[in-house]
């Protein structure tokens, strides 16, 4: 339990970092913009969906993840459990059920609050481990996380960045090709092949990717925030609030993992 040379913990999975895919084809719901695409107009007798919705939808979802995840993490500090059987489990169950909420085209409460504990068991484990070998890292991981949360929601806010179609590919791409990179290297690790980019070591390189990372994943809030918005001004059905929370979900994800291994690797260096 006091090593991370285990491959589970230098590859931390990225989630999709907000699955800017799935945004992209979430926009195409009613009115949405037409570039974007990817879903009929649902027939619905349901009142649109406003801020509070998303709001209320976004609160539950975070909601049960953290306090999964706190009772996982404390449990794995106390050593009642082993880390390893919440974190396989969380991860498996996270990933079939993010699969199952992009392609099943209909908003599911209990499919995304199940992905949310999915997530918050995969996490507390994560989180006692790296708690247990840097005491105080996760808190400072939590409010790095938030910190960035509402710079990025500022940002959106006052205009400072606009989410044009342009820059909607660049978040994509750069998504994708951080997911392309984490997973090639993972690959490629159990087959003791180190590239170097994800090590528990703070090296210019792995210190450089971890802020790259958590560069992308703050710029996929840009990309949450502004389904949110044409959602609310198409007049969306109010249940679709839970596609929202999904995304900032997975955002919420990834931006935490980065945060948390980048704080790691630079006070296990001390």
């Amino acid at each position: 339990m006091r090593s991370t040379s285990n491959p589970a913990f230098r590859n931390l999975p990225v989630g999709s970092g907000g699955y800017a895919g799935f945004q992209q084809q979430a926009q195409g719901y009613p009115q949405a913009a037409p570039g974007y695409g990817g879903y009929q107009q649902p027939v619905s007798d349901d009142r649109p969906m406003t801020v509070d919705d998303v709001v209320t939808k976004t609160a539950m979802t975070l909601g049960l993840a953290l306090v999964v995840g706190i009772i996982t993490a404390v449990a794995v500090l106390g050593e009642v459990i082993s880390p390893y059987p919440p974190m396989i489990i969380g991860l498996i169950v996270g990933l079939v059920l993010s699969l199952v909420i992009i392609f099943k085209k209909l908003p599911s409460p209990a499919l995304v609050l199940g992905y949310s504990a999915a997530e918050g068991l995969f996490l507390g484990a994560i989180t006692g481990v790296f708690e247990y070998l840097v005491p105080g890292v996760a808190l400072q991981a939590i409010l790095g996380t938030a910190l960035v949360f509402g710079a990025m929601l500022v940002v959106y806010k006052t205009g400072a960045v606009k989410v044009t179609p342009r820059l909607t590919k660049w978040i994509i791409g750069a998504t994708a090709a951080a997911a392309g990179l984490i997973l090639i290297n993972l690959v490629l690790s159990l087959f003791g092949v180190d590239m170097g980019i994800r090590g528990d070591t703070a090296t210019p390189l792995t210190v450089g990717i971890s802020l790259l990372f958590i560069g992308i994943a703050a710029f996929n809030f840009l990309l949450d925030f502004d389904m949110a918005d044409q959602m609310i001004r198409t007049g969306t059905p109010s249940k679709f609030a839970w596609y929202v929370a999904f995304g900032l979900m997975t955002t919420l994800v990834w931006l935490y993992l980065e945060m948390l291994r980048l704080l790691y690797m630079l006070q296990s260096s001390d």
